[in-house]
């Protein structure tokens, strides 16, 4: 599969990078700063463009820190599929939590742009992709199925575990919130938790 990621030098995209070029994808990662898109790059194993620039792919991950998610889909013209793996945390006295907010930022970034997206991946620790795949599954929900399937395919690149389909994108407000939910998990048992979804075969 040919991937390009936005916002690849980050954690997160830089560990997901790593994953899908250690599984044989073809990946390029991108960047508002071509150069250091490509010293990261370098670093990965992978190719390295500026984020308006990262030629023809099969899907788009969006991985940029949650708050530059709109602005960064605003200033794009994209031409692939398209998967949010951000998710917006307010903190109060160290306490996570899911924004008072109605609607997941990924049903707010589909109303911006012009192809079909999924989202998922929101459970996966940057420092646990970074280290290898992580031995937990991988949720995705989406209406469309290109981007859907597209996206269940990198999952399953990047975990141990299975991909799981969990469902239209409307899901993606539960599947964010869970990001939350982990990082009180970590804080309270010192650990970086991860999921498992029981009876499946």
């Amino acid at each position: 599969m040919k991937v390009g990621i936005l916002g690849g030098t980050g954690k997160f995209g830089r560990a997901l990078a790593a994953r899908l070029a250690e599984a044989g994808d073809d990946v390029v990662i991108g960047s508002r700063d071509e150069l250091r898109a490509q010293e990261i790059a370098a670093t990965v194993g992978v190719r390295g463009a500026r984020n308006d620039d990262l030629g023809a792919v099969d899907l788009v991950v969006l991985a940029v820190e949650a708050h530059a998610a709109l602005d960064t889909v605003r200033t794009l013209r994209l031409e692939a599929p398209l998967l949010s793996v951000a998710a917006e945390v307010d903190f109060d006295a160290g306490i996570a939590r899911p924004p008072a907010n109605e609607r997941s930022l990924a049903e707010r970034v589909a109303e911006l742009v012009d192809v079909p997206i999924a989202a998922g991946l929101h459970s996966l620790a940057a420092l646990k992709l970074a280290r290898g795949k992580p031995d937990e599954d991988a949720l995705v929900c989406g209406d469309h199925d290109e981007p859907k399937a597209l996206a269940l395919e990198l999952a399953a690149h990047v975990v141990q575990g299975r991909a799981i389909d969990a469902g239209p994108l409307e899901n993606a407000r539960a599947l964010e919130a869970m990001t939350a939910v982990l990082l009180n998990v970590n804080r309270a048992f010192k650990t970086h938790a991860g999921l498992r979804v029981t009876g499946i075969d």
